[in-house]
């Protein structure tokens, strides 16, 4: 498998913070199958993009792990005003391996309209964005429809492999399951951060995609168009996405009076 959102290198950001830490990370993902992982630090106010230092300590881990994992270099690019001016200057900077695929995150409430402009702005420097995670954004939560006009327009849409077995609740879970069966999800990735909380699991949702969505499904999002991404390759023909998603995503709860009485 291809794993290509990952806060793998040390000390840069809310990832690991020591060597040995990534390397423990590193021998979580090999033991489950993964071949190829991208590092993808964050470029954000709170984490800057440190490009030299990413190169170097990514240099490092290859050097420890000797070849048992093929390691490439990207970002979790924020979506934001200043980030965007980057960009403009250096499109290559931020990239895949250099490549035209660019991880983007959202700011926690997003502004439907704009983005869609932000989008546009990307594309014009000949750069696909992925959509990270969407299921897990508040406001997308709230109103997904607007994923379906994304990736129309050319986004591609990456989701996380913890949130198709639940560890991100029950709304996050229902929300992937629905882009999987419209055929709006490109890219199962494990956005890993540690060897805890935010443990890789690629394995258990290759299995999960296989069993509920079949194996081609399972080997397309995990292995074939992450690996068209890692290469810099125009990406496979995909599913034909298809119908609405919902206009608020579903809550399971009780009912006022049930919750007062019982």
């Amino acid at each position: 498998m291809f794993d290509i959102h990952y806060h793998l290198i040390f000390g840069v950001d809310d990832g690991p913070r020591t060597i040995e830490a990534s390397l423990e990370l590193a021998e979580a993902s090999i033991a489950e199958g993964v071949t190829h992982v991208v590092a993808t630090p964050h470029a954000s106010y709170k984490f800057p993009y440190q490009a030299e230092l990413n190169r170097e300590r990514l240099a490092q881990l290859r050097e420890r792990l000797s070849g048992r994992l093929t390691l490439g270099l990207g970002c979790d690019f924020h979506l934001s005003y200043e980030n965007l001016e980057v960009l403009e200057k250096n499109p290559r900077q931020f990239t895949v391996n250099g490549s035209n695929y660019l991880l983007v995150e959202f700011p926690d409430y997003v502004n439907i309209p704009m983005f869609a402009e932000v989008f546009f702005r990307i594309m014009s420097l000949g750069l696909t964005p992925i959509i990270t995670h969407p299921e897990r954004n508040p406001t997308l939560l709230q109103s997904p429809n607007p994923i379906i006009d994304w990736v129309h327009s050319g986004c591609l849409i990456q989701l996380t492999a913890a949130s198709l077995t639940g560890r991100f609740g029950t709304r996050s879970e229902t929300l992937t399951r629905l882009l999987l069966k419209g055929n709006y999800a490109h890219v199962i990735a494990s956005d890993a951060h540690n060897i805890t909380g935010r443990a890789p699991a690629m394995s258990e949702a290759f299995h999960a995609l296989k069993r509920d969505f079949g194996q081609e499904a399972a080997e397309r999002l995990c292995i074939h168009n992450p690996a068209a991404i890692f290469a810099g390759d125009s990406m496979p023909t995909q599913p034909e996405p298809t119908g609405p998603l919902y206009e608020r995503a579903p809550i399971k709860k009780k009912s006022f009076l049930r919750r007062i009485f019982g």
